[in-house]
């Protein structure tokens, strides 16, 4: 079904006890949303995008949805709620009183109500806040955009005993506590949005902040089966992206559990395989990758040698290379025995000393090199950082990215001193922005969606934990390893501070490199 185009908007009021927003709810009879608290809003009509109507918008932001939506949001609050969000020819806002003598006919055309009493609509009083798709085989769907607006002075509104039986003002902390009480029904995206708009002290903090938003992006609910049944999954779901991309049709047919052994066709060109080899370090397993079609495929990052992952990874007919990413003893010993058994011609870089010395390449692949997978293509890219001889792999076709360990999902690789390097790791993902990454298939996890968001929140998480570092070391002076890791890695579980000590050292290299720190022994100083 496809999603009817709709508009919504959270009016705040300030107030004693800081800012309040309109809620109304839905009659309990509605076939969608039947009983819940929302903002004003409905679907777009096609009077929305009336010339007459568009010539009467003021001040439409210059980065934003279609005009319709502007228009839409103003027109459903005014039906809805009553509330007239509308100013005359020189922008002044009309008065209380007669926005409620119009709020007496909210039935009459709206284009016919603002010529009659030529007003205007002032989409530059609106922020755009969100973007919300209803999942797929509901009863009713919508693409809405989510906008926020400071009331009008003076006018309360009230519910149009229709569509809406109650009206309510509300601060968004105290409505998200009634809903998890269950005093009020919320939907997750009118959650979201309250959570948004909770920390604020007065409506002007909360607009300024919307306004200040760089980028909205679209949360398509998506539908998907496993172990607990169908469930619902969203933007911040780790699963989001890979349900997307394994179900473009939407069918709600695709899985959402990683599960050891079990394939997982994601596109037409790329199957996963997940070993069996869970643990704090590869998460729910190595994932290694089946790229290409019947006639030749090729296996990226074997995994290790595991007698029932091998075997698992034999059943696909066809196999001609076998392509490494890094030779940690997770990702490639077991391109040995898959060579032994189909004659794949082995790829990737040769293994730094104390890594999977098993791993002997029939070809050296060098940057920028593309490997022809019958009629895929898969391109190098050198990235070296957690691993010297790191390499992704670019699928040409649909612009997936083998990542191996430079990027994984659900959280951030431990860079390990002498071979792994954080200035060269640092320097590797900067590189990645420079490509045309649809979307990243790591090592370990659900497939990674918004690449280039990705790539920077990383860098940008590790110059954060780089100035951790500093801030550590001004405030206690020169120190060992051990006494900067509680303060740096103050927001990890202590169990994995072991792991963070490896990269705390990587850190400290990089610093000492570039000449900010100078190491004496097994303690660091701030280069002064």
């Amino acid at each position: 079904m496809k999603a009817r185009p709709a508009a919504t908007l959270a009016l705040l009021r300030d107030t004693p006890g800081g800012p309040e927003v309109l809620m109304l709810q839905r009659t309990p009879s509605a076939v969608f949303l039947g009983g819940a608290y929302v903002f004003p809003g409905g679907s777009l009509d096609t009077a929305d995008t009336d010339p007459r109507l568009v010539a009467r918008v003021r001040d439409l932001p210059s980065e934003h949805p279609p005009i319709a939506y502007w228009i839409a949001a103003i027109r459903e609050c005014f039906e809805e709620a009553g509330i007239l969000l509308a100013c005359d020819n020189d922008g002044a806002p009309i008065d209380a009183q007669r926005a409620a003598r119009l709020a007496e006919d909210r039935t009459r055309p709206f284009i016919e109500l603002l010529e009659s009493e030529d007003l205007y609509i002032p989409a530059g009083e609106l922020a755009y806040i969100g973007h919300w798709v209803t999942a797929p085989n509901r009863p009713r769907r919508f693409d809405t955009r989510f906008f926020v607006a400071v009331a009008p002075r003076g006018q309360e509104g009230r519910h149009d005993a229709g569509e809406m039986v109650d009206t309510l003002w509300i601060t968004p902390a105290a409505a998200l506590e009634r809903g998890a009480r269950r005093e009020i029904e919320l939907v997750y995206a009118t959650e979201t949005t309250l959570a948004e708009l909770k920390p604020f002290a007065t409506a002007a903090e909360a607009l300024q902040y919307v306004r200040g938003k760089k980028e909205i992006e679209e949360n398509r609910a998506v539908i998907a089966l496993g172990k607990d049944g169908e469930r619902v999954f969203r933007r911040a779901d780790p699963q989001y992206f890979e349900i997307h991309w394994s179900d473009p049709e939407e069918t709600g047919k695709t899985t959402y559990d990683i599960v050891a052994g079990e394939p997982k066709r994601l596109d037409r060109w790329v199957t996963r395989l997940t070993a069996p080899n869970p643990g704090m370090m590869t998460g729910p397993g190595t994932n290694t990758y089946i790229v290409g079609s019947e006639n030749a495929r090729a296996v990226v990052d074997p995994g290790p040698d595991l007698a029932s992952h091998i075997e698992k990874i034999l059943a696909f007919p066809n196999i001609k290379w076998v392509i490494c990413t890094h030779t940690h003893m997770d990702h490639s010993p077991a391109a040995a025995a898959i060579k032994a058994a189909t004659g794949a011609q082995v790829l990737g870089r040769p293994a730094p000393e104390g890594q999977d010395a098993t791993f002997k390449p029939d070809f050296v692949v060098e940057n920028g090199q593309r490997i022809q997978v019958g009629d895929a293509a898969l391109r190098a890219i050198h990235t070296p950082g957690h691993a010297s001889n790191h390499l992704c792999y670019l699928l040409e076709e649909t612009h997936m990215l083998f990542t191996g360990d430079h990027v994984m999902q659900g959280s951030t690789v431990v860079i390990n001193p002498p071979d792994g390097d954080m200035r060269a790791y640092l320097r590797s993902l900067e590189k990645l922005l420079e490509e045309d990454v649809a979307i990243i298939a790591p090592g370990h996890g659900y497939l990674v969606g918004a690449p280039q968001k990705e790539i920077r929140r990383l860098i940008a998480h590790r110059l954060a934990r780089e100035e951790k570092v500093v801030n550590a070391l001004v405030k206690i002076g020169p120190a060992s390893i051990e006494e900067l890791l509680p303060l740096v890695y103050d927001d990890v579980p202590a169990r994995i501070h072991k792991w963070a000590a490896r990269s705390l050292t990587a850190h400290l290299d990089k610093l000492t490199a570039e000449a900010r720190v100078r190491p004496s022994g097994e303690r660091y100083a701030l280069v002064q």
